[in-house]
């Protein structure tokens, strides 16, 4: 059976781009971080309840490699079809392998440093004005959503948010410019609340400030937010994961 037939059958579409939620016009950047992502759901040791899990994450693989294959996409794009004798799609890939190397593993150090160049950057503007654009001023859904975002950013968020409206680059929602002191200071208490359960796990478990397992602190802090740790991390790895190298070619003729 082929790519597209286990597509159909695995994920309920042959489109390669509605498996991995994303149109045609995707850059290589978003069709890799939304494979990460999707394959992440299925990945067998953090879906063991999915019998289809091996079979479906092996499918994401193997769609990954077309759609991350110049020459293979553009064929794709163009007439609909993968050609499932190519070097692209070899049967004898390990594509667990194959995703440990697209996606290697994220350490403390790793997030320290990323978020060190990120805080003040062009790209924490653009990503914080899109994320108000998307819940229309809704300081909970931003703050939530926000990469390496903390308490003591809040006020650094909304000074990038005013002066976006200010300049006339985005609407005024009436949910930033006349949210309540209530509910700040609701989110200000949840985040103080977070922030202590964090200290208390980082006690007990007598972590050191470079000890990799700081990750699990850090997930308790985050557990309440509706972007969890894992997001974050999932975000993390797929936009700034080492690439694997140049992708093999497709072969112009059949066996």
């Amino acid at each position: 059976m082929g790519l597209l037939e286990r597509c159909q059958e695995l994920f309920n579409t042959s489109n390669l781009y509605e498996v991995l939620g994303i149109n045609t016009e995707a850059t290589e950047t978003e069709v890799r971080r939304s494979y990460y992502k999707v394959s992440l759901k299925v990945h067998p040791d953090r879906a063991p309840e999915d019998p289809l899990a091996t079979e479906k994450f092996q499918v994401l693989g193997k769609l990954y490699a077309v759609l991350s294959d110049k020459e293979q996409r553009a064929v794709y794009d163009e007439q609909g079809v993968v050609d499932e004798e190519s070097d692209v799609l070899s049967q004898d890939r390990c594509w667990e392998d194959y995703w440990r190397l697209l996606f290697p593993k994220i350490t403390v150090q790793d997030i320290l440093e990323f978020e060190k160049k990120y805080k003040g950057s062009d790209e924490e503007r653009e990503d914080v004005i899109k994320l108000y654009v998307q819940h229309q001023g809704n300081m909970d859904a931003i703050t939530a959503s926000a990469l390496c975002c903390s308490q003591e950013d809040e006020p650094r968020l909304c000074s990038i948010i005013q002066a976006a409206i200010e300049s006339g680059d985005v609407e005024a929602f009436p949910a930033f410019t006349r949210e309540s002191d209530k509910k700040k200071k609701a989110r200000r208490k949840r985040a103080d609340r977070e922030r202590q359960e964090a200290e208390e796990m980082q006690k007990e478990m007598g972590l050191g400030d470079q000890d990799d397992s700081l990750v699990m602190m850090l997930q308790q802090r985050q557990k309440s937010r509706e972007q969890n740790f894992n997001g974050f991390l999932s975000d993390l790895e797929a936009k700034y994961a080492k690439k694997s190298g140049k992708s093999q070619k497709a072969k112009r003729g059949k066996k």
